[in-house]
């Protein structure tokens, strides 16, 4: 039954209890003031079901999940990221949600890299935008995905409906710590050419001196 369905039939019940109640009144001559009482409850009635109806919502309350608020966004000294997953494994419900923040933190981290090496890229005029862009992703795909000391945990809270467990976790890391990383691993990949490598080192450095300390 739909909402505004079941609405309608409430609204027809009560308009129909109120004519049964003055149809019965005047049968059987009921004193003025009873005839009153009993109208002015059925219509209070009437009133309260609109109001209701009006103040309810066929989506259902609004819930706000954990780790919504402003802390838990990005700014220009952190990379921050929120993430949730449910399983019937407890120990699996931790484990996607961390994988789900990492690769928030990667998408995050993967936007800012290519606005910069863009304007990067025109102000130099370099033409190899496109190797450039893809290493900078190889680059954060391999910091994302591994354990790194600066990536910490911020919250992480669990529920359990009887059925399946649901976590939700926040994490964050230092903007300037994450491109050190990106550049000691950059040196360490035998396929980034050593020009390529002082392109990627000069954005990165570019980038950081921007951040606040």
């Amino acid at each position: 039954m739909s909402y505004r369905f079941a609405i309608y039939i409430l609204y027809v019940f009560h308009f129909v209890l109120l004519a049964y109640i003055l149809k019965y009144t005047f049968e059987k001559q009921i004193h003025m003031k009873q005839i009153q009482f009993s109208s002015a409850l059925v219509i209070s009635l009437i009133l309260v079901l609109s109001l209701a109806s009006c103040k309810s919502n066929p989506f259902g309350k609004r819930v706000k999940e954990p780790f919504s608020g402003s802390s838990y966004m990005s700014n220009n000294r952190y990379y921050r990221a929120t993430a949730k997953a449910s399983s019937r494994d407890e120990n699996i419900a931790v484990k996607k949600a961390a994988i789900n923040a990492r690769a928030e933190l990667a998408a995050q981290v993967n936007s800012r890299m290519k606005e910069v090496s863009d304007d990067f890229i025109s102000q130099k005029g370099y033409e190899n935008k496109d190797e450039i862009t893809s290493s900078f992703q190889s680059l954060v795909r391999q910091v994302t995905n591994t354990d790194i000391a600066g990536l910490r945990k911020i919250g992480e809270r669990k529920y359990y409906n009887e059925q399946e467990y649901t976590v939700f976790v926040a994490y964050e890391i230092k903007k300037k710590e994450f491109y050190k990383i990106m550049k000691e691993r950059a040196k360490q990949q035998q396929t980034i050419s050593p020009a390529m490598l002082k392109q990627l080192e000069e954005i990165l450095d570019k980038e950081m001196s921007s951040i606040e300390d």
